[in-house]
């Protein structure tokens, strides 16, 4: 068990390298991988929790890993598979779900427990079941485990009925090896859906409309082994930003393209912030208090849910009244109650907060209820007077490699205790 000090320290100045998206890209490709026997070299994989999780979950279906670098690492799937993840690494985070559709298709069938992961409300797994259903999958769910079994998957019309990230990546994983075309309708857009699928199509999949509500899968006979870079964490970049906002100063972010968080850039821009693209990432700058405005969470292109948590801790420090909206999870605003410890002033109910800004915050002994939770409430803490200390840091350290570090070479007065 980890926590984290921080006290305010004035304006962020400098340049800081945005992490690789390990827990919304990285995990996926890693799973991604188990369609084809072979070795597949990965970079710009920096460790977080949740990696060490997805390894050891792969390492049980018959996988093996190297470590090449700090952030490369060997993956070899040449040997056979022993296709069930068991729960006690599936319980620990919601990605190794990501196994089941790769399984299924290279092996014809798999046994993998239901996922656990942060406790942001409800995410059921019926469009990926049903999905798969509609391929030609046969599906129970007992003792806590989902057990899929099929000789040959084979293609289908899906239409999902909410552009789900994690059912257009399973569904697409195993539509790949299946025999005929499956379109998958109202898919997820999201850059980590089009990230992945360049590394398929790497190993010779034919995979079109990526990056659009249609998805287009010709399916082929065999899959094979290929190298993949993973992209820039849009999400770290999202909270570099807000810290800017929060802080004030001038930051340049490097390795990350502004038109994956633009509607971040947008409505930090409608608050007073300038924001703007530079040939290798995003430039900053905050030089007044921030205006409040309303947001809502929406799928991609939309504002992520994953920036709400920090985009309210923001709108905590911001001048006027803002109202947030989540229309993605059901418990997500949960963490409010540990802002309000700091002095915020927010009212909510159900998926609907009414946030309004206050000159200065008040450090308290808060608590991390989830990967972006913690880091609003260590963004919050950079504008409290006095100190404030985050405990359960553990649950940020599952989505950024090192947050700490990065916001503390900024000027940020962050440190571990």
């Amino acid at each position: 068990m980890t926590a984290v000090r921080v006290r305010p320290a004035g304006p962020l100045v400098g340049t800081v390298k945005v992490s690789g998206a390990t827990k919304n890209s990285g995990l996926k490709q890693l799973a991604a991988a188990l369609l084809a026997s072979g070795v597949t070299h990965v970079r710009n994989l920096p460790r977080v929790r949740d990696l060490d999780v997805m390894l050891d979950v792969l390492r049980a279906v018959g996988a093996t890993v190297e470590w090449t670098a700090e952030d490369a690492l060997i993956l070899d799937t040449s040997g056979p598979l022993q296709p069930e993840a068991p729960y006690e690494l599936v319980r620990q985070m919601r990605a190794s779900i990501n196994v089941l559709g790769p399984l299924v298709a290279r092996c014809g069938e798999a046994r993998v427990a239901l996922p656990g992961g942060d406790n942001i409300g409800s995410r059921r797994l019926d469009m990926h079941f049903r999905g798969l259903e509609a391929m030609g999958a046969e599906l129970t769910v007992e003792h806590g485990f989902v057990h899929a079994r099929c000789n040959a998957l084979c293609g289908a019309r899906i239409v999902l009925e909410f552009p789900s990230v994690g059912a257009t990546e399973n569904l697409l994983t195993a539509a790949v090896l299946a025999k005929g075309e499956t379109v998958i309708e109202n898919a997820a857009r999201e850059p980590e859906i089009t990230d992945l699928t360049a590394f398929l199509n790497r190993m010779g999949a034919h995979v079109l409309g990526a990056g659009t509500s249609t998805i287009t899968i010709e399916g082929v006979d065999e899959l094979v082994a290929a190298d993949t870079e993973i992209m820039g964490d849009r999400i770290e970049a999202g909270t570099f930003l807000m810290a800017c906002g929060i802080a004030g100063g001038e930051v340049e972010l490097v390795g990350v393209r502004l038109e994956h968080l633009e509607m971040v850039g947008v409505k930090l821009g409608d608050m007073g912030m300038r924001v703007s693209p530079t040939p290798d990432g995003i430039w900053a700058q905050a030089t007044e208090p921030l205006r409040a405005v309303d947001i809502a969470t929406l799928p991609y292109p939309g504002f992520a849910t994953d920036f709400m948590p920090m985009a309210v801790a923001v709108l905590a420090g911001s001048i006027g009244t803002g109202i947030v909206t989540e229309n993605v999870f059901d418990n997500r605003l949960a963490f409010v109650e540990e802002l309000a410890r700091m002095g915020a002033d927010i009212r909510h109910e159900g998926r609907h907060a009414v946030v309004r800004g206050r000159p200065r915050l008040s450090g308290a002994p808060v608590r991390a209820f989830d990967v972006r939770a913690g880091a609003a409430l260590a963004l919050a803490g950079m504008k409290a007077d006095g100190e404030t200390i985050v405990h359960d840091w553990h649950h940020v350290d599952r989505g950024y490699p090192d947050l700490v570090g990065a916001l503390s070479s900024l000027g940020a007065d962050i440190e571990r205790v």
